[in-house]
């Protein structure tokens, strides 16, 4: 297997506003390019996309492809069910929307310490054993955002989950939330091969500082500044693949165009990276990768990772030199759809779901003071 997954939680959208509403047919000539290039690892989940990714994954490659072509993962979230019934009752909606017959890979998904006692009380991991033994699940495994130490006490407890999913970027690499660096020294630790997510972190490394740039361009003038992120998780020993969230064919034809003949970064190379890291650290506002597990239950509908980006843009300008920026406008044409930061009564909903573990209340309190103005 190519070391390339195609992640369908960014698909190319017809209504930006409507993550349910896919650009389907766009999403066949992807999957066909990628198909096309020998690479066969694609993942899902019961969510993404407005809960409308696993049954595109049926319509852009179930219905279109042999079985034994590919191979899809999807996951359990926490979030969907409450009793042992509700495992069975979300599994079999999944075989049903994508049509697979069995899951090549399925996950656990999103473990972290406010959820890990819910998948221990519902016996999640002997659930999933038992899908194995009944041949609807190939490889068990979990993803996983929190602590190496909560990471090491999981795999110790449950030798028997055959991989592990973890955030893995150059930017997050010694980050003291993130603990990307530490969680995947756990994972091989553990002998597990790693599944990469957020390698570009939600598009952040894909659209980096002018002086990052300059570096990378410098360096590699025909290289995509996203492939440097993408090619540094690739390098890692264990990684088994790394998951691109790919939101239109351009973005497909570029990642194609460095893993379909992949060569891992040079010490120099890696240096770089974390160069460039420094620098992006030092200026971004808030470390959102635009996931969008906040918003389902927001009681005011706010655009949560929508308006971190426009405040991360905008931080990122000389404001005292422009004054007004076109986010403003962007921020009101966005409340037209959706609540204001403003609106927020600090539920704690979206931190409690939020991989990155991201003070939101807070932040939005500082999206409402700058917008507000």
């Amino acid at each position: 297997m190519k070391n390339l997954g195609f992640g369908l939680m960014r698909l190319p959208a017809l209504d930006k506003d409507d993550p349910a509403k896919v650009d389907v047919e766009q999403v066949k000539k992807m999957v066909d390019l990628f198909m096309e290039k020998g690479f066969t690892y694609f993942d899902t989940a019961w969510m993404y996309q407005g809960f409308a990714s696993e049954g595109t994954a049926k319509t852009a490659l179930v219905e279109r492809y042999p079985r034994d072509s590919f191979t899809l993962a999807t996951k359990l979230h926490a979030g969907f069910f409450d009793s042992l019934e509700d495992r069975d009752k979300v599994f079999n909606a999944q075989l049903e929307k994508t049509g697979a017959g069995y899951f090549d890979y399925y996950l656990l998904h999103g473990i972290e310490q406010a959820m890990y006692p819910k998948y221990e009380k519902f016996d999640c991991f002997q659930w999933l054993l038992d899908k194995k033994e009944k041949g609807l699940v190939k490889h068990p495994g979990f993803s996983f955002h929190d602590t190496p130490e909560l990471l090491d006490e999981i795999l110790t407890k449950h030798p028997e989950m055959e991989f592990v999913q973890l955030q893995i970027n150059y930017l997050d690499w010694e980050s003291p939330w993130v603990h990307s660096r530490a969680c995947y020294e756990v994972a091989r630790k553990h002998n597990k091969p790693i599944v990469v997510m957020e390698p570009v972190k939600g598009g952040t490394l894909a659209s980096v500082p002018e002086e990052v740039e300059k570096i990378f361009k410098e360096y590699a003038p025909d290289q995509s500044v996203s492939s440097w992120a993408i090619r540094f998780a690739a390098s890692l020993p264990g990684v088994m693949v790394v998951l691109s969230g790919m939101s239109d064919i351009q973005q497909m034809e570029d990642n194609l165009s460095y893993m379909e003949d992949f060569k891992p970064l040079t010490e120099e190379e890696k240096e770089l990276c974390f160069r460039a890291a420094d620098i992006i650290n030092g200026k971004i506002a808030v470390s959102c990768t635009g996931c969008s597990y906040c918003t389902e239950g927001c009681p005011k509908h706010i655009a949560i990772p929508q308006y971190f980006s426009l405040y991360n843009e905008d931080m990122r300008e000389k404001l005292e030199d422009k004054g007004w920026t076109v986010n403003y406008t962007n921020y009101d044409i966005l409340n037209s759809k959706f609540g204001k930061a403003s609106d927020c009564i600090a539920c704690g909903k979206c931190e409690s779901v939020c991989p990155q573990h991201l003070p939101i209340i807070e932040n939005m309190k500082k999206v409402a003071a700058h917008y507000g103005k």
